[in-house]
C-alpha cells in the first residue's frame, strides 16, 4: 500500500490513464451490480477506480468495518488489471475529485460512475449556492447507468452527463438486498461476486443486526 496526496491506494493499475472513471461507495458489501457498473465504465475510461471514503459524509461505518470492506473490494476486483482501489480522506464527489487529481495529475479526465438514483441526488442536492452543480461538473463528468429507469438530466447539464449501458438483470441487485437476505436466511450468494462469498459469510454471518 502506498500514498499519493491524501489518496491511499490499495491496488493501482499500471500506467497513466487519460480518462479515469471513479466508482465511490460504501460497498456494504460489494455486489455483482458494482462490478457490472465498473466493467461498463471501461468502455468510457482507461481505468476504473473504486473509492471507499475514510469517513462517510452522511453515515458511519458500523458492524462491518472499513478494512473489511477494502478486503472484500480487493478480492472482488482482482481479476481486472484496469481496476484500482483507493481510500480517500473526503467522501463528497468534489473532495474525491480533488484527491484523484492530486494522485493522477491535472491532465486526467475524470468521471464518476453512478446509478440513476444517485445522479438525481447529486444534481438536485442543495449545495447552498446557485450554480454549484454546474461548477462541479466543469471539474468532472457523470456516467449514469439506468437502474430503475433512464436518467433524464437537466438540459443545461447534458453535455457533462452521459448514459452508461448496463446489462439487464441488475436493477434488484443491491447491498441492501444482500443484507436483508442474510438477516432473513434467504439465498444471497448469487448477488455478490463469487470471490467474496467466503468473506461475506465471515464478516456478516454473526454480526448483522436486524436494523442494519
Amino acid at each position: 500500500m502506498y500514498y499519493n496526496g491524501r489518496m491511499e491506494f490499495v491496488v493501482r493499475a499500471p500506467g497513466q490513464p487519460a480518462r479515469l472513471a471513479i466508482l465511490p461507495g460504501t460497498f456494504h458489501p460489494p455486489t455483482r451490480a458494482h462490478l457490472a457498473l465498473a466493467r461498463a465504465g471501461l468502455a468510457f475510461a482507461d481505468e476504473v477506480l473504486f473509492v471507499l471514503p475514510g469517513e462517510l459524509p452522511h453515515k458511519r461505518y458500523e458492524w462491518v468495518g472499513f478494512k473489511q470492506r477494502l478486503e472484500m473490494l480487493r478480492a472482488a476486483a482482482a481479476g481486472e488489471p484496469r481496476f484500482s482501489i483507493a481510500a480517500t480522506a473526503g467522501g463528497l464527489f468534489a473532495e474525491i475529485a480533488r484527491e484523484a487529481r492530486a494522485a493522477y495529475g491535472d491532465g486526467v479526465r475524470l468521471a464518476f460512475l453512478c446509478g440513476r438514483d444517485a445522479a438525481d441526488r447529486i444534481v438536485n442536492w442543495d449545495y447552498g449556492r446557485s450554480g454549484a452543480i454546474r461548477e462541479m461538473l466543469d471539474e468532472f463528468e457523470l456516467l449514469v447507468a439506468a437502474r430503475g429507469g433512464e436518467y433524464d438530466p437537466p438540459e443545461e447539464l447534458r453535455r457533462r452527463i452521459h448514459p452508461v449501458p448496463l446489462p439487464a438483470g441488475f436493477d434488484s441487485v443491491s447491498a441492501t438486498e444482500v443484507r436483508r437476505r442474510i438477516r432473513s436466511g434467504e439465498p444471497w450468494t448469487h448477488l455478490v461476486p463469487p470471490e467474496i462469498v467466503p468473506l461475506v459469510r465471515e464478516f456478516y454471518g454473526a454480526t448483522l443486526p436486524r436494523t442494519s
